[in-house]
């Protein structure tokens, strides 16, 4: 058995019922890094052997974990914060487990995306998730690509590069409302609203620090 457990995105209040009881429950955790998931783990005072899934190691470890699943242990995905897979690793493991016939359950829970949405104020009936945007090659491509799209688009952003973006938002979508989240559900959580040019004329005075969320209105929809 394999569970995909979504984890908090920042207040670790947010942890819900059943991922704490599958937590106890598995034989070992799968995690990006071991240091962020140790925390969690010591405030449910829960001690579990921890095996690290990430960009750099997924192929390899692949095998290794599949095994144990497969001699009989159930095992916990999780990743730093939210959902697994969503842009976070995973997916090879999961396609991987699928195709040994293991057992593959949902525990749902925290999203940034989702989150982020349910709050912004914007179109939520029909939305695109892309995630990271690619750092160098094809960024501008797409970018010009989303521009067109008629839906709400939801992006996430590091600290190192958010004044890029809403500089790039201000290039390509300069007419489409837009909302930012940062560090939600932490103690400094902030939404930010309004058009590309406001948002950039604003930059001096604005937090830069900490995860975004970046929320695009659709072409067609004109803030009230």
């Amino acid at each position: 058995m394999l569970y995909v457990v979504a984890t908090p995105i920042g207040n670790l209040n947010d942890i819900t019922f059943r991922a704490v009881e599958i937590l106890k429950e598995v034989d070992f955790i799968v995690c990006e890094d071991t240091r962020i998931t140790s925390r969690l783990l010591q405030k449910l005072g829960i001690k579990k052997e921890l095996l690290t899934l990430n960009a750099r190691n997924e192929e390899s470890r692949i095998k290794l974990i599949l095994n144990k699943i497969l001699s009989g242990h159930k095992c916990a995905l999780v990743s730093d914060a939210g959902t697994p897979c969503i842009s976070d690793p995973g997916v090879r493991l999961i396609n991987a487990s699928h195709k040994n016939n293991i057992t593959v359950s949902s525990v749902p829970g925290p999203n940034a995306a989702i989150a982020a949405l349910s709050i912004a104020g914007i179109p939520t009936d029909s939305f695109l998730f892309e995630g990271f945007l690619p750092q160098k090659k094809g960024r501008q491509k797409l970018l010009k690509e989303l521009s067109l799209t008629d839906k709400t688009i939801i992006l996430y952003e590091s600290t190192y590069r958010i004044e890029k973006l809403l500089n790039e938002l201000n290039e390509f979508m300069q007419d489409r409302f837009v909302v930012i989240c940062r560090e939600l559900t932490k103690m400094y959580e902030e939404i930010v609203r309004g058009y590309p040019p406001e948002l950039v004329k604003g930059l001096a005075d604005m937090n830069l620090k900490g995860e975004f969320v970046v929320c695009i209105a659709p072409v067609s929809w004109q803030q009230l």
